[in-house]
């Protein structure tokens, strides 16, 4: 099968190549496992995080992706949950222990990372851990929803805000134009400011129903209850925690954070950033509950996924532009 394969981690330049195309065996399914042709899968910023070994895998070569859609092609012994041709999703949870805190567990197994992934033509999981994807969505559309958009729907959930309440997104790519459509329907009576870079995002975000949109360093109308951050810099933790409201939460939605502006934690201030019972909390994986539960509450909505597609063999060029921070919603490969 053809297979676009991680051989070790590098830095990401303007003109890398961290992935090369292999012609991989098609795996066979285990007991209680599936066997997926892949039709797309999404491309997240941790498949940065991996190829520039900020969360490496522990070997090599691995194939990356996590936000895959598919078809059932074969079924493992014991395999009952799902038919032949049934579509469904993998998120970046490949396996762990089924427990409540799945997700912080030393058995938690990340999908392209830990074990092969969805820039392939095929991939197997454990039925446990595939979703039936619904109809609302077409698969490039789907494919962000497992893992930019349930992550998002977890973080969301750790913000513990109220309807009425005050919500801040820092950082608007693949998760934060999902997150905030959730939150809009969600929390009808909420104000949700949104902090980007570019003018571009800005945009998008006021057509996505922000009330408010600006820089990472504007001021925006109020103080905010809650905000989340799912940048990979340092920055806009800082001018997060200084916009809360005293007793504010911030939620990290971040596998790891860059080193490029590291430093600036020495502004770090307690007084202005801290104090008053401000909160910080990170967003640790996810579990498979999470994706279950948010898949039917998106096409409830329906969420409006934004994507821009590539082929498989294009997967460089992709991860180049998240890298950049070209950005306007979801980065997806088409595998077919």
């Amino acid at each position: 099968m053809r297979a676009m394969v991680l051989e070790n981690c590098i830095e990401m330049g303007p003109d890398a190549e961290p992935l090369v195309m292999r012609d991989m065996p098609r795996p066979t399914p285990a007991k209680n496992e599936i066997l997926i042709e892949v039709s797309v899968c999404g491309v997240c910023h941790t498949e940065l995080d991996e190829i520039e070994g900020r969360t490496p895998p522990d070997h090599f070569p691995i194939i990356p992706g996590h936000e895959v859609v598919g078809l059932v092609a074969k079924l493992g012994r014991g395999s009952t949950r799902f038919g032949i041709g049934e579509r469904v999703g993998v998120g970046w949870i490949h396996s762990s222990d089924g427990s409540d805190e799945e997700n912080l567990s030393p058995a938690f197994c990340a999908t392209g990372r830990d074990v092969n992934g969805g820039y392939a033509e095929f991939m197997t999981v454990s039925e446990n851990y595939a979703y039936p994807i619904p109809e609302a969505f077409d698969d490039p559309q789907a494919a962000p929803l497992l893992c930019a958009g349930s992550i998002g729907y977890r973080a969301l959930k750790l913000a513990q805000i109220d309807d009425g309440q005050t919500l801040g997104l820092t950082g608007f790519g693949g998760s934060g134009h999902l997150v905030l459509q959730l939150a809009r329907h969600l929390y009808p009576n909420s104000d949700i400011y949104v902090f980007a870079r570019s003018d571009v995002e800005q945009e998008f975000a006021r057509e996505l129903g922000a009330n408010w949109s600006g820089d990472t360093d504007a001021a925006p109308p109020s103080l905010l209850d809650a905000i989340i951050d799912t940048t990979p810099a340092w920055k806009p933790v800082l001018a997060a925690l200084a916009r809360l409201k005293p007793g504010g939460r911030l939620i990290i939605n971040a596998i790891r954070k860059q080193d490029d502006d590291r430093e600036l934690l020495s502004s770090l201030r307690y007084e202005e950033h801290l104090w008053l019972e401000k909160e910080l909390k990170s967003v640790a994986n996810i579990t498979h509950r999470d994706i279950r539960e948010f898949l039917p509450v998106a096409a409830q909505i329906p969420i409006s996924v934004e994507t821009e597609c590539f082929a498989l063999e294009d997967a460089n060029v992709a991860l180049r532009g998240l890298r950049a921070g070209q950005l306007r919603g979801a980065k997806v490969l088409s595998i077919k």
